[in-house]
């Protein structure tokens, strides 16, 4: 039986239905999705057409007469602009012009000759210590090896890429510094960050015979329009194709 001096317990009212969550806004414009297989290579070759077009005459910046030369300025230039460092090569060329000499300089004359390029005292070791190989293993001779090149104090594979595309004309890989790393990133070529990656990344997309001349293409856009911190899209022949400008 029901027990008279309980109260009867009211009926809780429904509750009322939440309301619904107003829909996100959507970005005017969304991430594009990656290109792969042949639309890629496709994309790719574009993008160097129009390079070559807006840049006919790119070419390594560093100033040499020789591999040995190219071969010092380019261990300066590390962290170093290439301005810079033709500032400093001349004095550097007229005190030791060839591997023999600098072979036999000592370290803190040559660190005062190159200070201004930054990191001096490691280049200053990397310098008289690969003129001291190239004396004791190729007779003061650069070698235009991939495997000789790395061997020597100081020089890996982007030093190297760099000596066998412009000393001696040969397409072994694809020179990749700061500017080619971006660039590879923001045009949609690659999403691979490490250098030896996005070499190995690139050099399926573009025929062998240009890749030397593409490390140029890439550097020169990076320096004169596509810059770290500001790209200038508004003013790229590429930004209709680049899928970074419309992010």
């Amino acid at each position: 039986m029901p027990n008279p001096s309980k109260k009867p317990t009211a009926a809780k009212a429904p509750k009322a239905p939440k309301a619904a969550k107003a829909p996100k806004a959507r970005a005017s414009r969304s991430r594009p999705k990656r290109l792969t297989g042949a639309v890629l290579a496709a994309h790719a070759q574009e993008m160097e057409r129009r390079l070559v077009a807006l840049y006919p005459d790119a070419h390594c910046e560093l100033d040499f007469r020789s591999p040995f030369e190219l071969l010092c300025a380019t261990i300066l230039s590390a962290q170093c602009t290439d301005k810079r460092v033709n500032m400093v090569t001349p004095e550097l060329f007229r005190r030791w012009p060839n591997a023999t000499a600098l072979a036999g300089a000592a370290q803190e004359d040559v660190e005062g000759v190159i200070k201004s390029t930054g990191f001096f005292r490691s280049k200053a070791k990397s310098l008289v210590g690969m003129a001291q190989a190239l004396v004791a293993s190729h007779a003061g001779e650069v070698p235009a090896e991939m495997d000789a090149l790395t061997a020597l104090p100081g020089v890996g594979r982007k030093t190297a890429n760099v000596l066998l595309g412009n000393a001696f004309e040969r397409n072994e890989g694809i020179v990749v510094d700061t500017h080619v790393a971006r660039l590879a990133a923001r045009l949609g070529f690659t999403t691979e960050t490490d250098p030896v990656r996005i070499e190995q990344a690139l050099m399926p997309l573009f025929n062998r015979d240009g890749w030397a001349r593409l490390s140029h293409l890439l550097i020169w856009h990076g320096r004169r329009v596509c810059d770290a911190r500001k790209p200038r899209c508004a003013e790229c022949t590429l930004a209709d194709r680049c899928p970074s400008a419309s992010l």
